[in-house]
């Protein structure tokens, strides 16, 4: 990072405290990471990630509770990736860290038919190549960089494209209850971690493999959510704050909220109400 003066100065450690303070409470509501602690920071090398991995390594220094880092990175053996650069950067900031070399990418071209995305048959196995090697090394915690837009990108993917209500929740136990897996940055906003990650100069590593595929939908809904917030400013901001107060009874999933006997509550208050009213009138 370059040196700064004068109001850059003033912008940019706005900016740290900012995203600081988001990270460190969503830390704190959800109860991502606890004393004793082993956080294995999952390194793509996008802005995200080293955002992600930058702001965890300032709060380890002052937090109340003792926790380590280390950062991995999955090498899936694409095509002219820069394998030095992420080993010079995590040598630069003195983490620990581990390159994980998996050939996902061959495996991920194979299975996926000519037109389709890459996406979820990478996610995947990238997924299951990562919670394994958590485990090997004895990290109880795998942090994730998705910020609040990716939140509700896959809110509307799913909803639009999965017929379900879900998103990505900032805490999780995997499938096998074996990992539990944190998003720190759950209630940071991409522009800020963009900006940031601008001022940071982090050397970012494109993603070829999925990230200039055509007809991506998490793009169509990236760009819909994007002109929102560009007509109506602070709709994103509500938008997330939803997915935190959910009502069950004001939606109609069966399995969340008993339709089937609200009769039977209803007679219940009722005859309570009868009760009362019955020893109200027997004492005066």
């Amino acid at each position: 990072m370059h040196a700064l003066t004068g109001q850059d100065k003033l912008a940019f450690n706005k900016l740290q405290k900012r995203l600081r303070r988001q990270v460190g409470n969503a830390i704190v509501d959800y109860g991502m990471i606890r004393d004793g602690d082993k956080v294995m920071v999952c390194l793509s090398g996008g802005k995200d990630s080293y955002t992600m991995l930058d702001i965890l390594m300032n709060l380890q220094r002052n937090a109340p509770v003792s926790f380590e880092l280390v950062a991995v990175n999955l090498d899936q053996k694409q095509p002219g990736f820069p394998e030095h650069v992420l080993p010079e950067y995590l040598d630069g900031v003195g983490v620990p860290y581990h390159i994980v070399e998996r050939d996902t990418y061959s495996v991920v071209k194979e299975k996926t038919p000519e037109g389709k995305t890459t996406c979820a048959i990478c996610s995947r196995l990238r997924r299951g190549t990562l919670y394994g090697f958590a485990e090997e090394i004895g990290a109880n915690k795998v942090a994730l960089g998705h910020h609040r837009e990716d939140m509700l990108e896959t809110l509307f993917l799913n909803m639009f494209f999965g017929g379900t209500l879900k998103s990505m929740p900032p805490k999780l136990l995997s499938d096998d209850n074996k990992n539990v897996v944190i998003r720190p940055l759950a209630y940071c906003r991409e522009a800020d971690i963009a900006e940031y990650a601008e001022w940071r100069e982090f050397p970012i590593i494109p993603c070829n493999l999925c990230g200039s595929q055509p007809n991506l939908q998490r793009q169509v809904v990236k760009e819909m959510l994007a002109e929102w917030e560009d007509k109506h400013p602070g709709r994103l901001e509500t938008m997330f704050k939803s997915i935190t107060n959910v009502a069950p009874s004001q939606l109609a999933d069966r399995d969340l909220f008993d339709f089937v006997g609200l009769e039977d509550k209803q007679r219940e208050f009722q005859s309570k109400r009868i009760e009362a009213l019955d020893v109200l009138t027997r004492e005066a």
